[in-house]
């Protein structure tokens, strides 16, 4: 449980007003990944939303209640323990605080790396030998959810039609892949949120991901809304047996807008805990991001200016959450 805060702190976080929580988004688009036109309909939903939601995706049962309720065990520990092992700087806990630009939300985390032996350390001051255990469930939970975004990612490069199959792939399986792992915990927040009367907590501001895919698991509570590409916010249907996927903007660069990252947020939940998991998936920090030349269409232009993974990882880490990361790297029209 996060620290309980005072009725006059409420304003320090971020709230909506009229949010109408209960119109959920039908029609979200579901990917069998045993489908053999799985590839076209990743493509589609990556075109429409910038989002989708899998079954069949390979990863056991078991590997996802054993990191959850290994999880739960550690946001249950008094604020005191877990606080041993923040602050986030960029990993281990943090409470409250989101980034380094000021942005609040009713939420506490625990950002990981991918790398098993940071990970301990960063567990071994909260939980001693019993760290093991978190880690090892935290290990095979990423393995296997790794291997399900690189097929997830290689179907996307057959339904462009794009070789080699592994073109984005190979960015999440390189040795110095960037990629990272976050355990996000909302607290339920009943009194916060009859005290807001007509708004709505947030959980965790509006945001795009800045990584090239990200693959999201939670328990079976709402919270979750994208923005449609029109600007209006829809809820998302909790799923606790399927994963959701996040085109990310590095993906946008990469097909040169073709998929757009699909903007999200989290609104806290008066009654209910929340729990969720999101794997990133990053490239090397020396990768170079640019539109691929084989999906540039005849005399097509790219959209944006080449950086460099490091770059725009230094971009994000300087801005808000809600900010347009990706219009620092848009070439302008000459008028």
């Amino acid at each position: 449980m996060v620290i309980l805060y005072s009725k006059p702190a409420i304003e320090q976080f971020s709230y909506v007003r009229n949010c109408k929580t209960n119109k959920f988004l039908s029609g979200i688009p579901l990917i069998d990944l045993s489908n053999p036109e799985s590839k076209h309909q990743i493509v589609m939903a990556c075109e429409e939303f910038g989002f989708f939601k899998v079954i069949n995706h390979g990863v056991p049962m078991d590997f996802i209640t054993r990191l959850e309720s290994e999880a739960v065990k550690f946001f249950s520990l008094p604020f005191p323990e877990k606080a041993k092992a923040g602050p986030a700087t960029p990993f281990g806990y943090g409470n409250k605080d989101i980034g380094r630009q000021g942005d609040i939300g009713w939420v506490e985390y625990l950002m990981l790396t991918t790398n098993p032996q940071l990970n301990s350390e960063i567990f071994q001051s909260v939980l001693g030998e019993n760290q093991k255990k978190l880690g090892f469930a935290l290990d095979e939970y990423i393995t296997s959810v790794k291997k399900m975004a690189c097929e997830i990612l290689e179907l996307m490069a057959e339904g462009l039609k794009i070789q080699p199959r592994n073109v984005f792939s190979k960015l999440l399986m390189d040795e110095q892949s960037d990629s990272a792992f976050r355990l996000n915990h909302y607290p339920p927040c009943s009194e916060l949120q009859e005290a807001l009367s007509d708004r709505n907590l947030i959980g965790f501001g509006e945001h795009t991901d800045p990584q090239i895919i990200s693959v999201l698991r939670s328990n079976n509570t709402t919270g979750l809304q994208i923005s449609l590409r029109d600007g209006s916010w829809i809820s998302v249907p909790p799923d606790e047996d399927s994963f959701f996927i996040n085109v990310g903007d590095s993906l946008q660069v990469l097909t040169n807008g073709r998929f757009q990252s699909v903007k999200h947020r989290v609104l806290a939940n008066s009654l209910k805990s929340r729990l969720s998991m999101i794997y990133f998936g990053g490239p090397p920090l020396s990768e170079k991001i640019a539109p691929l030349p084989s999906l540039m269409r005849g005399d097509q232009e790219s959209l944006y200016k080449e950086f460099t993974w490091f770059e725009y990882k230094n971009c994000v880490l300087s801005s808000r959450l809600s900010d347009n990361r990706l219009g620092n790297f848009t070439k302008i029209a000459a008028s």
